[in-house]
């Protein structure tokens, strides 16, 4: 069984005799093939060496070369449980022969690659974008290509449209002044003003407007408070026991001790109407 790794020490034998395939250096099998010779390669493999699927087109840009772009064409075989790599040269106007004819699936990944980084394709019959928006220019995945674009959009209320303008980029943020990023930078970000140290009760950075800020002084507690017993709060069995004593008195009784409580005085009784007699006198 191979490895992870698609080595050449697990390559069938037969890839040695591969023609028109120059292996390259490393320990992944993997060639580099001419422009023209290309898919001759590709159906080489996939009929006389067992390698049935292609897993995937990949692009790299190396500016400096005069070829500057490399395609790359990953192939696998069930048979065999392997893996090899072709890679072929380009620049940005010499088209690479399109492989549509040996695996259909080719004409998705050959227009992410077209997408991406402007390679063309000769014999696709569909090169067109796939990843980027209609309209947009340049190809996000060659090295010159900023990191910001050079377009961007938004969706016009006047126009009722979305609506393509160049990237502005006004934040002050987006300029950086230190050489280490984990130096911090010199000058001040709005908002910084709120991490420097303040006295105890100083007010904010920035008050609000009209009446002048009112700081709470803060009092420091000298005796800890605790927990009131049920002698102090008047609750508790003794006095449940006393209600109940209490309820059971009866009603002279509970007006006798009414009156008893400190506070209380007992309201003099009215006498009751005397019969007055003929001459005018009380009987």
């Amino acid at each position: 069984m191979a490895t992870s790794a698609p080595r050449y020490a697990d390559a069938p034998a037969a890839l040695a005799g591969l023609a028109e395939a120059r292996p390259r250096a490393g320990l992944e099998t993997a060639f580099d093939v001419n422009r023209d010779d290309l898919v001759a390669v590709l159906k080489s493999l996939r009929d006389n060496h067992g390698y049935q699927q292609l897993m995937e087109i990949a692009g790299v840009d190396f500016p400096e070369r005069p070829e500057r772009f490399e395609i790359v064409y990953c192939l696998l075989s069930l048979t065999n449980n392997h893996r090899v790599r072709v890679h072929v040269a380009t620049d940005e106007m010499t088209p690479v022969p399109s492989v549509t004819s040996l695996w259909p699936v080719a004409g998705w990944l050959e227009r992410e690659v077209f997408d991406m980084y402007g390679v063309g394709f000769a014999g696709n019959p569909d090169l067109r974008r796939i990843l980027t928006d209609y309209g947009f220019e340049g190809h996000p995945q060659r090295k010159d290509f900023p990191l910001t674009g050079f377009v961007e959009l938004r969706y016009s209320e006047a126009e009722k449209r979305v609506v393509y303008e160049p990237v502005s980029l006004p934040q002050d943020f987006r300029t950086f002044d230190f050489l280490m990023p984990w130096q911090g930078a010199e000058y001040a970000l709005p908002g910084d003003e709120k991490a420097e140290p303040q006295a105890p009760g100083a007010p904010s950075p920035a008050p609000a407007t009209g009446a002048p800020p009112q700081v709470a002084a803060k009092t420091d507690a000298k005796t800890p408070k605790t927990t009131d017993t049920p002698a102090q709060t008047g609750g508790g069995a003794p006095a449940n026991a006393a209600e109940q004593k209490q309820a059971r008195k009866p009603a002279k009784a509970k007006a006798a001790s009414e009156v008893s409580k400190p506070g209380k005085t007992a309201e003099p009784k009215p006498k009751p109407a005397g019969r007055r007699r003929p001459g005018g006198g009380a009987a």
